[in-house]
């Protein structure tokens, strides 16, 4: 669905299609356990979110050089503009790469060499946000956001990824408390797996301005009223989601409960290469699945731009909500 829109939850690292991998793969003279693209799809079926984490960390290995990592960006950026995508926020996993022998500027530098034409190339605007694995120690996220010191005019916030139960946003209090030192924006994944009470640890002890997946927040009505009231943007990943067996079936979702609950939701697609659609799809899937009227989707295309990081261009935000009052749907 090409409807105007902001993407505010994409891995960049989660972007890489098997073509790609391989094609990096034999750049690199990397050697990937799948006989072919064929086989590596069929890899993408997981039980859980740690089985997915295991397939994800597993295929950056072919992501060693700026060139990589600009080749990675280039091929989300074609395929986010063509489904309306207008402005995205686009997180990236340092210490992966890191653990790897890959340093900060080798990523940072590659992934800027394609966002930095990202307007002129694609129409689309783009920001920069460093996560930090949440499995890791506080001792290396807080390593991880000094080795970024010399990149922040590139890196406009802060997130928080990866395995959810057992690392609540407690553990992370220091790191978040030196990037908002640093005037950074912070994000941050909670409940998705994780129980309500992350959600509000989040916002409490990370001070937080979006909460990335939250779907769980449905279960504490008082949370849901908070949410409500302080208008915290929560980014959805609906065919993550099912991906993930947070949800059963694209039909039990609760983003219509949501909306209706009045809650500032957003829709995105997470991982597009192992869940199964990037942000159009996203919209596409949960108009059938779900049957939003096209007011609901024109509503979350605005909340889009409304949660997105763009208060140091007014003029662009109105720009792009303009865009999505005048979109015409077709079908």
């Amino acid at each position: 669905m090409s409807l105007p829109k902001a993407e505010l939850h994409l891995h960049i690292e989660g972007t890489l299609e098997p073509e790609l991998a391989f094609a990096l793969a034999a750049r690199g003279g990397v050697s990937l356990p799948y006989a072919d693209t064929d086989e590596l799809r069929k890899a993408y079926l997981f039980d859980d979110l740690q089985s997915f984490l295991n397939l994800y960390y597993g295929l950056m290995a072919v992501l060693r050089t700026e060139q990589d990592f600009a080749d990675l960006a280039n091929a989300y950026l074609a395929r986010a503009a063509a489904q309306g995508v207008r402005h995205a926020e686009i997180f990236f996993d340092p210490q992966a790469h890191l653990a790897r022998g890959v340093d900060m500027g080798t990523v940072v530098e590659g992934l800027w060499r394609a966002l930095g034409e990202s307007e002129s190339a694609y129409g689309v605007s783009t920001q920069l946000i460093m996560c930090f694995l949440r499995d890791e120690s506080a001792e290396s996220e807080m390593e991880t956001l000094e080795a970024a010191k010399p990149y922040l005019d590139r890196i406009v916030g802060i997130g928080l990824d990866s395995a959810e139960v057992g690392h609540p946003p407690v553990k992370f209090r220091e790191v978040y408390q030196a990037a908002a030192g640093l005037g950074l924006r912070r994000v941050a994944h909670a409940g998705e797996e994780g129980p309500p009470e992350y959600i509000t640890e989040a916002l409490d002890i990370l001070g937080v301005e979006r909460i990335d997946h939250g779907l769980r927040c449905m279960e504490d009505p008082d949370l849901v009223a908070r949410l409500v009231r302080d208008r915290v943007p929560l980014t959805l990943c609906p065919l993550s989601n099912v991906r993930l067996r947070a949800v059963d079936v694209l039909a039990a979702h609760p983003l219509p409960a949501m909306l209706d609950a009045g809650l500032l939701c957003t829709v995105n697609s997470d991982d597009p290469a192992y869940f199964g659609g990037y942000a159009g799809d996203n919209f596409g899937a949960v108009r059938e699945a779900l049957g939003l009227s096209e007011e609901r989707l024109r509503e979350l295309a605005r909340n889009s731009f409304l949660a997105s990081f763009l208060e140091h261009d007014e003029e662009r935000r109105a720009r792009y909500l303009a865009e999505v009052e005048a979109y015409e749907f077709e079908g």
